[in-house]
């Protein structure tokens, strides 16, 4: 491979001896991986399991497959599943992820908290945040908000407000030179310092929105010690922080001078580069006040969606109700008024009001549990790829005309109504795709 300038000198300074192993392992082939997602009814066994995880798995998966297509599985490198591992958030926690695209860390955020507590999922890229919606709502996270804005402006809503805050923070990217080697042309010997102001800023931000007690994550996926190491010893110097160990597992290395942070090189990980620190903030925030998000929905709107409720679902969802324009949202009951905040997703999808009637939404058929629904329809390979593709599925026998949550492999694949022995097709346009055999 051939390396930037300056690149092979400052790491054969770093590591000595193993600076040969180090670059060599970049003419290796990337490293792929996956997660499971607990938070599905349906789980299918894998082999070559990621040693010391509850979730990872080495090896590829097709994006127009079954699991892919229904969030049994996320494609995520083995180093960048470590993140939010050592994060590990407690059911009921409030917990930022302040840089969230495209949404590895924050699913798996949402597998820790198992649908209990509160998930922001912040990015700052309005183009980011669409593709981080698309894959939060396919995971079926139920208590989430993705937002789409700066740090500081989070920060003035959110004062001393979470349990934890994961950054992975943007960086000079040396980690990922094997699995996209263009990230190499933004490189110079200069870019890591400038990548340091920046996230010094970001930081600078996030600590303002720790509750008392609350944990950092903070993460880059580059060996630059200017990013990484000396923007913790920042921390500890300027902040009241202290250093929680991060457990050296797989192949990972003590930090630079700081053996409670963690390296992934990948001569001695199996994957792609990541650094890793986890902080316990001990200084005190004053905590601001937070107005409870309310209800907004007319009398007719909250008929409709009880009707639907009673009718098609085997339990009461729990959050507050919230339409924008004709949209219905569930969002998480802890989550404080966010009115002010640039939102790309205010919780979980319910659906539509139409004229005297509701229609459920794709996201609410991908959240919800089979067994929580009253009616659902299985279809198998052949109706998959003729459903995904945007085709009507002729059904086998005549069933009671109404809404089925449609299953594949056991979980939801959205809502689709069935009249007579004909399912038809609500996988939305903007997602259909062919399935070659």
């Amino acid at each position: 491979m051939q390396f930037p300038d300056g690149f092979v000198k400052k790491y054969e300074t770093i590591l000595g001896d193993e600076a040969r192993a180090f670059l060599a392992s970049f003419d290796d082939e990337a490293v792929s991986a996956f997660r499971i997602n607990p938070l599905k009814e349906r789980q299918l066994s894998f082999s070559d399991a990621i040693p010391n995880t509850p979730w990872g798995y080495y090896g590829k998966v097709s994006g127009k497959s079954p699991e892919h297509v229904t969030g049994l599985v996320y494609s995520q490198e083995p180093a960048a599943q470590m993140v939010a591992q050592v994060a590990q958030p407690k059911p009921g926690m409030k917990v930022l992820d302040l840089a969230a695209a495209p949404g590895g860390k924050s699913t798996q955020l949402a597998s820790y908290l198992a649908g209990d507590g509160l998930l922001v999922s912040n990015e700052i890229s309005s183009k980011r945040s669409k593709i981080l919606v698309e894959n939060m709502e396919r995971f079926g996270a139920t208590n989430v908000v993705v937002t789409n804005e700066s740090a500081d402006r989070l920060a003035k809503v959110f004062k001393g407000y979470f349990d934890l805050i994961v950054l992975d923070a943007p960086c000079s990217g040396e980690g990922m030179f094997r699995k996209q080697p263009d990230a190499m042309d933004y490189w110079s010997v200069d870019y890591p310092s400038q990548c340091a102001s920046l996230q010094r800023e970001i930081l600078s931000d996030a600590i303002t929105m720790l509750a008392d007690g609350g944990r950092l994550v903070y993460s880059t996926c580059t060996w630059a010690p200017e990013e990484n190491e000396e923007i913790v010893q920042w921390l500890l110097d300027s902040y009241h922080f202290e250093l929680i160990p991060v457990q050296h597992i797989n192949g990972m290395v003590p930090g630079i001078d700081l053996p409670e942070t963690a390296r992934m090189y990948p001569h001695h990980f199996k994957g792609e580069g990541q650094f890793v620190a986890h902080l316990q903030f001990k200084g005190q925030n004053k905590a601001g006040k937070f107005k409870p998000s309310k209800s907004n929905l007319s009398r007719e709107q909250i008929s409709l969606w009880q009707d639907f409720e009673k009718k098609y679902l085997k339990e009461k969802l729990t959050g507050v109700l919230q339409v924008f324009g004709d949209q219905l949202y569930l969002l998480p009951e802890v989550l404080p008024d966010i009115g002010k905040l640039k939102i790309a997703r205010n919780g979980l999808h319910l659906g539509t009001f139409k004229k005297k009637r509701f229609e459920p939404s794709f996201a609410l058929g991908l959240a919800l549990k089979p067994s929580q629904v009253k009616q659902v329809i299985e279809i198998h390979q052949e109706d998959f790829v003729k459903y995904v593709a945007g085709e009507t599925v002729q059904l086998a026998e005549t069933l009671p005309n109404g809404w089925y949550q449609v299953l594949v492999g056991g979980n939801g694949l959205g809502f689709a109504k069935v009249t007579g022995n004909t399912l038809k097709n609500y996988f939305p346009k903007g997602l259909r795709f062919q399935v070659k055999n």
